[in-house]
């Protein structure tokens, strides 16, 4: 059974920084290219960040790049996103989420497996 598991959130005020991880289990991690994703209330779910399995790809939404940096250890099995420089627009829930196929793609549809998420909220 494939788990994710991200924690790490909570509440910041502008300015400042945190750290989200998520760990996967259930699947053979180094395989998978991983994501994280935001959805704040009311709006859908949108991209944030991605790294192929190997770590040498990226790619940010262009609102988080500069700031936000994505990273993983495939012996931990974890996925990291550091989030510096934090706006209050940066409020939502963050999710995790595997590509099997690690096409490092942006499309939500193209994730075959989520976490549960974990709240982010700046406070101006």
């Amino acid at each position: 059974q494939v788990q994710l598991v991200e924690s790490g959130g909570g509440l910041v005020q502008a300015g400042g920084s945190l750290r989200l991880s998520c760990a996967a289990s259930g699947l053979t991690f180094r395989t998978y290219a991983m994501g994280w994703f935001r959805q704040a209330s009311g709006k859908e779910r949108e991209f944030v960040a991605v790294i192929s399995w190997s770590g040498i790809r990226t790619d940010y939404v262009d609102s988080v790049k500069g700031r936000f940096t994505i990273s993983r250890d495939n012996v931990k099995n974890t996925v990291y996103l550091q989030m510096n420089s934090l706006k209050p627009e940066d409020t939502a829930v963050y999710y995790c989420a595997a590509d099997l196929w690690d096409t490092a793609t942006r499309k939500v549809d193209e994730y075959n497996h989520w976490g549960q998420g974990t709240q982010v909220t700046v406070s101006s």
